[in-house]
């Protein structure tokens, strides 16, 4: 990296805290010094100052616009980290020297630094921004992947391909953390016969540190060395390897920053070996028994769980759960025998499997699901764990999940908020009074903006396109054809998810001439964008990508129906933007929450949802004498899945044919949608202040993490 000049030394500080992922002015700062950079790799401040050139710096640091837009940013930013009118301050003054530990296996700030696959990610990065924002005292602890998750790319016959590039961790906004004389910090965790040593990394998310531990060291062997290199790879022998890292490690490197947290939050069953080490700890700090502590810290331990899919809940062989604990636990003073059932449903099933969520759903002096319905389904999946209580006393609650506004919305939108709503929306995205204003928003103004997003969208996909279809070798006249794909005046459609079952991404091939027919309907045409990635090894996720791809590429479709690969924040940020109506197709009750739907309805973009997850409560909770938020079905479910499918696509098109397309090109006084406008002003002023995660974190903060 070139050194800075005098004027500019602070670009290093900005680049290495991610407050920019969230900050558009400081992303603008970066940008402006090397345009070429941000158009071809996308939003990267530190990539930016390794490549940026000292002619580079130094026209920078002579341009008199560029430095009274770097010292703005400059006093900003030292505002920002130094304000002491927090929310929490005000709510919480009395717990201010309290610390709160965030454990996640998955944390997605930014594309650049990979270390999360999905919606898990998504919302811890989410819950640290707000976190940020309003002054909690918390801490986020999780793996620092080598490899993180994989990059998806589809060969020339439209086959997802996976590949796995590894993450130099210097060119990344990290920073490792080390003592006095500049040695790396390090934790060892105890494995059978050995130690695994894991070095302590920092990245910095406005007020909040994320730590992030990392194997890859030369004191480790190569197996151990591996533990942290890929996101949810390896078999079973792995996983609990990286969740013995997460759990204990964590606590570990929480000692090693001398943070010794009050409650500690496990943002899923990855990290329940947490629960262990700081009854551990807590046994030799007070000479308490094990057990004694173990109730103790656990009354001050919050649990979420995020999924009803048996995919998402670790479950461990008891003799591998021997072999790794079987050491730890006489360090405890307990027998290993003695912490299986823990794990179990039955504790005295010795032939039952070890699970991470049940371990963390008895430890835990709170638990939640994600939305009012997870709650429900939570209490009915896991009452076999309290046999003695009925099934509406089961201790698990429910906290909706939200969405990070300023991090999704788009520049031109958080304009339009801040002209109409105030600037005071960005610090109480969750006061109703505020999103009254909505309503002030002229229906010209509010709708030319749309226009952009989509126009922006339409360029984004043809570009896209472009590199896709050049790297699968198709074509130079195929290729020729992304030039023209899609229209910006044309009514989109998004339908952007992991390609698992559940999510049921083919609803509408169910009916493939009924499909064509919709798309290319010459008076009120339609496009659909789809995008997501099938996990590695999935055969239905691999022929469901190939199938959208070869129908993507019928001539008659190509200007009307596209498949973006390897889904990333990136292109769901651009895709919640510029989206008329946002698809989300779960076979209830398998979708939890469902935080991409949060993300395109602050954008304005209208939600299209089977009532599962966030969308049942958004749906009932909305008033009946307004007009509507959006559209919703699938609200019935039977045994017979086949016909649950064949009932919802048939309502979903009939949906399409009957409401959401005549109303979109239903056009009044000045050709505007007036209808349409309607609907997006009344879901952003029912929706806005109730999904989003300064509501959520601070619903936490009084049901879980300071309750009584």
């Amino acid at each position: 990296m070139n050194p800075l000049p005098a004027a500019l030394a602070r670009l290093h500080e900005l680049a290495y805290n991610l407050r920019w992922t969230w900050d558009h002015t400081t992303r603008t700062l970066f940008e402006r010094l090397d345009p070429n950079f941000w158009t071809d790799r996308g939003p990267d401040p530190v990539g930016t100052l390794l490549s940026v050139s000292v002619d580079q710096l130094a026209r920078a640091a002579d341009d008199p616009d560029y430095r009274a837009l770097y010292e703005r940013v400059v006093a900003d930013f030292d505002d920002y980290m130094a304000a002491k009118n927090t929310w929490f301050e005000s709510a919480h003054g009395d717990r201010t020297r309290t610390r709160i530990a965030y454990f996640s296996a998955e944390f997605g700030l930014t594309e650049v630094l990979p270390i999360f696959s999905g919606g898990l990610g998504m919302l811890a990065g989410d819950h640290l921004r707000s976190a940020s924002d309003l002054g909690v005292p918390l801490a986020g602890v999780g793996l620092l992947y080598r490899q993180g998750y994989f990059t998806q790319t589809l060969d020339h016959d439209g086959w997802q391909s996976e590949r796995r590039d590894a993450n130099d961790f210097t060119r990344l906004p990290l920073t490792l953390e080390t003592d006095g004389e500049g040695t790396p910090k390090s934790v060892l965790v105890h494995f059978p016969g050995r130690q695994v040593r894991a070095q302590i990394w920092r990245a910095q998310v406005g007020r909040v540190p994320l730590y992030l531990l990392d194997t890859d060291v030369p004191e480790n062997s190569p197996e151990d060395r591996g533990i942290t290199g890929q996101l949810y790879g390896g078999d079973r022998e792995m996983r609990i390897q990286q969740e013995m890292v997460l759990g204990v490690g964590g606590m570990h490197a929480l000692a090693a920053m001398e943070i010794d947290p009050e409650v500690v939050h496990l943002n899923e069953g990855h990290s329940a070996f947490a629960v262990l080490e700081r009854a551990r700890r807590a046994a030799a700090q007070t000479g308490v028994d094990y057990w004694t502590a173990l109730k103790e810290t656990g009354a001050r331990t919050v649990f979420t769980t995020h999924t009803p899919e048996p995919a998402g809940h670790d479950y461990f062989a008891p003799d591998l759960v021997r072999k790794y604990l079987g050491g730890y636990a006489r360090e405890m003073g307990v027998s290993v025998e003695e912490i299986l059932p823990l794990g179990r449903r039955n504790g005295y099933d010795s032939a039952e499997y070890f699970c991470m969520t049940i371990i963390a759903l008895r430890a835990a002096g709170f638990s939640n699901g994600v939305s009012r319905l997870h709650g429900e389904v939570c209490r009915e999946m896991w009452q076999s764990i309290w046999p003695q209580i009925s099934e509406e006393n089961i201790p698990i609650s429910s906290i909706t999940n939200g969405v990070h506004y300023q991090s999704w919305a788009s520049p031109e939108t958080i304009e339009l908020y801040d002209k109409y709503l105030g600037g005071e929306w960005r610090n109480r995205p969750d006061d109703r009074k505020l999103w009254a204003n909505i309503e002030k928003i002229p229906d010209a103004e509010l709708w030319n903006i749309h226009r952009e997003r989509r126009s922006r969208l339409v360029d984004f996909t043809r570009r896209r396109l472009r590199r896709q279809w050049e790297a699968r070798g198709l074509a130079p006249e195929e290729i020729a054809a992304t030039d023209s794909a899609l229209d910006p005046h044309v009514l989109t459609l998004v339908f952007c998810r992991r390609v698992v079952p559940y999510k049921r991404i083919g609803l509408l091939l169910r009916d493939p001439d009924r499909l064509i027919k919709l798309l290319t309907n010459t008076k009120r045409p339609v496009q659909l964008i789809y995008a997501g990635k099938a996990s590695p090894g999935d055969e239905y996720g691999r022929q469901m990508v190939h199938r959208i791809v070869q129908l993507s590429q019928r001539p008659d479709l190509r200007g009307r129906l596209a498949f973006l690969e390897d889904y990333n924040m990136a292109v769901a940020r651009t895709l919640a933007e510029g989206a008329d109506v946002w698809l989300n197709t779960p076979r209830r009750p398998h979708e939890a929450s469902g935080t991409s739907g949060m993300k395109a309805a602050v954008c304005g973009t209208l939600n299209a949802s089977v009532l599962d997850g966030w969308w049942d409560e958004a749906w009932n909770d909305a008033d009946p004498h307004a007009p509507a938020i959006g559209w919703a079905f699938g609200a019935e479910t039977s045994v017979n899945e086949e016909a649950d499918d064949r009932r919802d696509s048939e309502t979903l098109f009939s949906l399409l044919e009957n409401q959401i397309v005549p109303l979109f090109y239903e056009r009044g006084a000045g050709e505007l949608p007036s209808e349409w406008i309607a609907q997006v002003k009344s879901s952003l002023v029912q929706l806005g202040p109730v999904f989003n995660t300064h509501r959520m974190v601070k619903e936490y903060c009084a049901k879980g993490y300071f309750r009584g």
